[in-house]
């Protein structure tokens, strides 16, 4: 018999709207009958959140995993302790960075332990991030260094549309030097491994260009098309992975939502990510793929202009626990 999986949500920025979402995506019964969940971060802040969200959720510190039983309208948190309780909301600080990267450690520590099957990540600032100490683009850079990952990427999932990048956290000049034949096959065949495990007999896998039109034969561009993406295509194709491109982006996402195709290749971080949210920022979720260990998280940042209003939507949150309840491996 299948026991519910134990996903660790780790509290993000404690300045940012994190502790708020967490609350209220946790004020639902029918959440503790699909798993086990917990908090990594500072109880003090959950506690200072309530005024915010008014739950009646009661917050429980934790100092091991063991210690949670579950309970509905409890939440567990494995308390840290790493901020003072009156840390200002809403502004970008070292401690809350330096605490934000502390939470992600412990919980990558955990998932390694075997203690839970999956984390499920709320947003981080990466100026606070930066000050505290810890120079990473962002939360996937920092899973990849700790479970020394080398062959990742971001998943952004959305209702209609998955989209997987070839580079994500880069300026664009950057981008597209480090767009290569090699990278390219390895987010399709990424791209291909996670669809076939969620299910897709055969995805469909559609492929950006880097140039408008796609290059339209070298018309636009210094042929980075013919260079850097045809090559991965037909390698990947050879191997019997159903992939096209490279094509046009103006075009290839309105297709994929149409129905056209599985997933989209990216080629850089605003060409996948613009589609997506203008699907609706409550309607994105962030998955790290190629790691040993399952990580979802909202696709949305801190926003510390309405951190402390308790008008933080959580839906994001909720998708993002759901598909770590999908993904996690099962327990018997």
């Amino acid at each position: 018999m299948n026991k519910l999986p134990v996903i660790g949500i780790t509290m993000g920025d404690p300045a940012g709207v994190g502790p708020e979402i967490i609350l209220k995506s946790l004020n639902n019964k029918g959440i503790y009958q699909q798993c086990h969940l917990f908090v990594i971060g500072d109880a003090k802040i959950l506690d200072r959140a309530q005024q915010f969200v008014k739950t009646n959720l009661e917050v429980v510190k934790i100092n091991e995993v063991e210690e949670a039983d579950y309970e509905p309208g409890k939440v567990y948190c494995l308390d840290m302790d790493l901020v003072p309780a009156d840390l200002p909301i809403g502004q970008v600080s070292a401690e809350a960075g330096h605490a934000a990267f502390e939470f992600l450690k412990k919980a990558i520590e955990l998932a390694n332990e075997g203690k839970i099957d999956a984390i499920c990540t709320a947003p981080l600032n990466k100026e606070a991030l930066h000050k505290g100490g810890h120079m990473y683009p962002g939360h996937t850079e920092i899973l990849a260094e700790l479970t020394n990952t080398t062959d990742f990427s971001m998943m952004l999932s959305a209702p209609k549309l998955k989209v997987i990048h070839v580079t994500t956290h880069v300026g664009i000049i950057d981008a597209v030097k480090m767009i290569n034949p090699d990278r390219v096959y390895k987010v399709i065949e990424l791209a291909h491994e996670t669809l076939k495990k969620a299910g897709y007999k055969t995805p469909r896998i559609a492929v950006c260009g880097i140039n408008p039109h796609a290059g339209e034969n070298g018309l636009f561009g210094y042929g980075e098309e013919a260079e850097k993406v045809v090559p991965a295509v037909e390698k990947a194709a050879s191997e019997g992975i159903d992939v096209v491109g490279p094509l046009p982006a103006d075009t290839l996402f309105f297709r994929t939502v149409r129905g056209d195709f599985d997933i989209v290749v990216a080629m850089y971080h605003d060409q996948g990510h613009g589609p997506v949210k203008v699907l609706g920022l409550d309607a994105g979720v962030n998955i790290t793929v190629g790691l040993p260990i399952i990580r979802t998280s909202v696709d949305h940042g801190t926003a510390f202009d309405i951190a402390g209003k308790g008008i933080a939507d959580e839906k994001s949150l909720q998708e993002a626990i759901r598909q770590a309840i999908e993904l996690a491996p099962k327990r018997h």
